[in-house]
């Protein structure tokens, strides 16, 4: 990997693959080959096998996926296996084929059991039941993963495999019916802040465990792996500190600045329990996080007036 390296990034509009660009262009690297959703469809194999023996990208970043929070899973179990299968049987293939010399697959913590081990080690994939409410999502990229390492152990590809926890930060979706956790809290805090509503209900019991990661620390990482690791084995890209989710709508709450109740509804669902990942084996190779949760949902908050509220500042 080089200055002058073509880098092909999948879903640069996204959070993951918006920040990937950020922080590629910060660190020299220009050769960024990019195609939006209407250019390119990467469910298309004959669009992708075109694209690639076209511009033969030398490095991959496959940040494209169809994703969503516990509601959106519930209510497209087909479209979120469908589309990230597609996107991920097209682009790795292609990829080898246009004899890519490294290729990044981006994952989810949601690939491990439900009741798997806390901290989760990488060890941990396939040894129980995934949770019910993302198995769809969980399924495609596991097959992905699986993906690159037989096109490792068969031909050789360099294909790499990081399995980031719960992401956040500029450039997130903050649709309350598709949306994860973090981004919908910061949207129905600002909101009942600006219509000076007293209350805020939050999904669930509060009592579920996650771990948050700034997405342009997820982005620095997977820069640095891709210069530094070149392994069958998947790797876990996360802090290693979790926070109920109580404790998470307080902190929240307090950047915004809303000073109403917050109340928690036990009939929704919570998910799995606790899903803290163990990040010893990045910490080995000299790769730690940057951005602090409070300091990272200060500059998301920032980043979402700007976008969504701009009287707001």
């Amino acid at each position: 990997m080089n200055k002058e390296s073509r880098i092909y990034i999948s879903g640069h509009s996204g959070l993951v693959g918006s920040a990937l660009i950020r922080k590629l262009n910060d660190q020299g690297y220009k050769n960024l080959l990019i195609r939006g959703r209407s250019e390119l469809d990467l469910t298309s194999q004959p669009e992708v096998e075109k694209y690639f023996q076209q511009n033969r990208p030398e490095i991959v970043y496959m940040a494209a996926a169809k994703v969503g929070g516990i509601l959106a899973n519930s209510k497209y179990p087909a479209d979120f296996i469908r589309d990230n299968l597609a996107i991920q049987l097209n682009t790795i293939d292609a990829a080898y084929r246009a004899g890519t010399k490294k290729l990044v697959f981006l994952g989810s913590s949601c690939i491990y059991p439900r009741d798997a081990e806390q901290p989760i080690s990488e060890e941990s994939l396939l040894t129980g039941p995934l949770e019910g409410s993302n198995e769809w999502y969980a399924v495609a990229k596991i097959a992905g993963i699986k993906m690159c390492q037989a096109y490792r152990r068969q031909y050789g590809m360099d294909a790499i495999c990081l399995m980031p926890t719960n992401l956040y930060g500029p450039g997130d979706n903050f649709d309350l019916e598709t949306s994860h956790v973090l981004p919908a809290l910061i949207r129905k805090f600002h909101e009942a802040k600006q219509s000076g509503s007293t209350n805020v209900t939050v999904w669930g019991t509060g009592s579920p465990r996650r771990e948050f990661l700034y997405v342009e620390d997820l982005a620095d990482a997977a820069i640095y792996l891709t210069k530094n690791y070149s392994e069958e084995g998947i790797i876990n890209v996360g802090t290693g500190l979790d926070i109920t989710i109580r404790e998470l709508a307080l902190m929240v709450s307090d950047v915004i600045g809303f000073n109403g109740d917050i109340t928690f509804d036990p009939g929704r669902p919570d998910g799995t329990p606790r899903k803290v990942l163990d990040v010893g084996k990045l910490s080995r190779l000299g790769w730690g996080p940057q951005m602090s949760l409070r300091d990272g949902i200060r500059a998301t908050y920032d980043w979402y007036k700007r976008k969504y509220d701009p009287s707001d500042r």
